[in-house]
């Protein structure tokens, strides 16, 4: 158990969630010509803009996110109502499945009596918003929009109007769903009045790490966060890619399947952050038992990926969205020549894995032929034997055609 305990400790140096000062690589989630990258109705394209009709409710991402800055500008008609959908898991009502943050051109007299978290800017039932920096109707406004963990900041033309804290909502509405959520799709959701939005642009952030208290630790990066260096590759693929400190695979096909390190390694520690970072088909998928066995099956949304070890597919920790959870070594279970003890260490001892679009943080132990993995602080496989795992090899990340973030590669090579 002091093994166990040493992974755990290792992996919370990687730090908490704090709101980040860095420069970030933007890119544009509205290309301004049509809807590409976008889902729902009622919605419209003109003049540049995204713009809500009487028909407009739901148009969201067609990704989902976790941590960014999401940067638009918005224009009111007069006595327009709006929201800014965060952590929208796709169906339900935006502001309790999610979270809504107001858009609203709330000076109207119909909206004279107003609740405080109803104003622009507030998080709609949770937390309001300063008041007084809302342009007129007519004009362009700007808004910056910053998630990162459970810290959440809003600015309207350069100034902050809101901050909060999710953990804490959380805790004082513990009947709202939607707060609790850390990943999701960004959406806007319309209530039938003209509001048009452009110049919409997003920087992803990665979870934060304690760089210094990792390296002290003895680990050292695999991912420099804004290159393929030390990676297998070629210099102009499409498939994997660096974007402030997250390794990404957007999910289509391609000439690069799956990414190698150029280095070999034999015994190691290996701790990484991971989230779903598109959406899956629902699928049927075997229920896996305890002892590695499978009985029945049940709908999952299907994403799937993995984690090679010392250059062999067959020893690859599992990513994915099954019922036993993510973190079991597959080709080992599914092997009937293995010896029962062999399937049953290899399957996961509970599922950790935290909602899809979430950022999970996986640490992997492997020495000689036996494998540990923690995921988001709790043991799921626990000295599990790996009979013929090859000496060494490279590590290996997997794409099986799901679009998956990484960050946060570090390794420590033992003895």
């Amino acid at each position: 158990m002091k093994s166990m305990t040493r992974i755990i400790t290792l992996m919370a140096l990687l730090g908490t969630h704090v709101l980040t000062a860095d420069v970030l690589t933007v890119r544009p989630l509205f290309n301004g010509r049509d809807l590409t990258g976008w889902k729902g109705d009622g919605y419209v394209v003109e003049d540049g803009s995204i713009v809500c009709t009487p028909k407009g409710k739901v148009l969201m991402t067609a990704e989902t996110f976790a941590n960014y800055v999401l940067d638009f500008d918005f224009l009111l008609a007069p006595g327009a109502n709006n929201g800014l959908g965060i952590h929208y898991p796709g169906t339900g009502d935006g502001a309790y499945a999610g979270m809504e943050i107001q858009i609203l051109e709330d000076s109207h007299p119909k909206y004279k009596d107003l609740k405080d978290y109803q104003f622009h800017g507030s998080l709609y039932t949770l937390a309001p918003a300063k008041r007084g920096a809302l342009k007129p109707p007519g004009e362009w406004n700007q808004q910056r929009v910053t998630v990162m963990g459970p810290a959440l900041k809003v600015e309207l033309n350069g100034q902050i109007i809101l901050r909060a804290n999710l953990d804490d909502l959380a805790a004082r509405h513990p009947d709202h769903m939607g707060v609790k959520r850390r990943a999701g799709h960004i959406a806007f959701l319309g209530h039938g009045d003209r509001v048009s939005f452009r110049k919409i642009h997003i920087g992803e952030l990665p979870p934060v790490a304690n760089e210094e208290s990792v390296k002290a630790a003895g680990f050292t990066r695999i991912f420099d966060g804004k290159s393929l260096a030390g990676w297998k590759h070629t210099p102009d693929t499409m498939n994997w890619h660096a974007i402030h400190g997250i390794l990404k695979h957007d999910g289509k096909p391609g000439v690069i399947k799956d990414l190698w390190t150029e280095k070999s390694y034999r015994n190691i520690m290996l701790v990484c952050d991971w989230r779903w970072s598109g959406r899956g088909p629902l699928m049927k998928r075997p229920l896996v038992q305890p002892d590695g066995s499978e009985q029945g099956e049940s709908e999952v949304e299907e994403f799937d990926s993995g984690i090679y070890l010392r250059g062999n597919t067959k020893s690859q920790v599992n990513l994915w969205n099954w019922q036993v959870g993510s973190g079991e070594v597959y080709g080992y279970r599914k092997d009937a020549k293995m010896p029962a003890e062999v399937r049953a260490g290899v399957t996961p001892k509970s599922r950790a894995d935290l909602p899809p679009g979430a950022w999970n943080r996986m640490m992997i132990t492997l020495k000689g032929d036996r494998l540990s993995v923690s995921l988001n602080g709790r043991v799921v496989i626990d000295n599990a034997e790996l009979p013929g795992i090859p000496a060494d090899g490279p590590i290996g990340l997997q794409h099986h055609g799901s679009a998956i973030d990484f960050a946060n590669l570090w390794i420590k090579e033992l003895e």
